[in-house]
């Protein structure tokens, strides 16, 4: 059983930067890939990027590459969105989901939610001058 929580988000001017953490506080993250995802109103769940459980494979939205670096620490039992050159677009609430991947592997379906099992319930991120 995984217990997600996300921090990190904040109210930030174009431009800027913020890294989010998804850190589990129950048992261990490193069997788990890990996928960030962005609720806004009216506009359904988004997919960011994903990251396989080992670290290897990433994988990122058209709409942030080469933006936002996805990475984690087993570890501590986190994962990590670097959020750079942030634009209005980018606002809304991230949210971190896992599944289970023994293998070392990705979410085949990254982008889909209905893929992974256990969700954290956000951190909003606001993008405004």
């Amino acid at each position: 059983q995984l217990h997600l929580v996300e921090s990190g988000g904040g109210l930030v001017q174009p431009g800027g930067s913020l890294r989010l953490s998804c850190v589990n506080s129950g048992s261990t993250l490193a069997s788990y890939a890990v996928g960030w995802f962005r609720q806004v109103p009216g506009k359904g769940r988004e997919v960011i990027s994903a990251i396989s459980s080992r670290g290897g494979i990433f994988k990122y939205a058209d709409s942030v590459k080469g933006r936002f670096a996805i990475s984690r620490d087993n570890a501590d039992n986190a994962v990590y969105l670097t959020m750079d050159s942030l634009k209005p677009e980018d606002t809304g609430v991230y949210q971190c989901a896992a599944d289970y991947r023994r293998n070392g592997g990705i979410v085949s379906r990254w982008g889909d939610p209905d893929e992974y099992e256990y969700w954290g319930q956000g951190t909003p991120v606001t993008v405004s001058s």
